[in-house]
């Protein structure tokens, strides 16, 4: 009888892991996956927007940096600091 009820628990608990597999890990992967895409796409003319809020314009591309220019004021910023181009947030308006 006790059999029964333990295959039961097993089971709900692989739905739960399976439900949150599907609805919270694999969509951040995918978010991960495209921003890294994303990044390693920019390119000197683009305009983005940095994690702190920064707008500007890029510059300069290298490996790990890119050179922007804001408001006359010219900033090295990690590519992992850039979070969207502009053209994104003025459609999200």
């Amino acid at each position: 009888m006790g059999g029964g009820q333990g295959m039961q628990s097993i089971l709900m608990l692989g739905l739960m892991v399976l439900v949150f597999y599907f609805f919270m890990i694999r969509p951040q992967m995918k978010k991960q996956k495209e921003l890294k895409k994303f990044r390693e796409a920019l390119k000197a003319g683009d305009k983005i927007v940095s994690i702190g809020g920064i707008h500007g314009k890029i510059l300069e591309v290298t490996d790990t940096t890119v050179l922007i220019q804001s408001e006359g004021t010219k900033l090295r910023l990690e590519k992992s600091a850039v979070s969207q181009a502009m053209e994104d947030t003025l459609q999200a308006k």
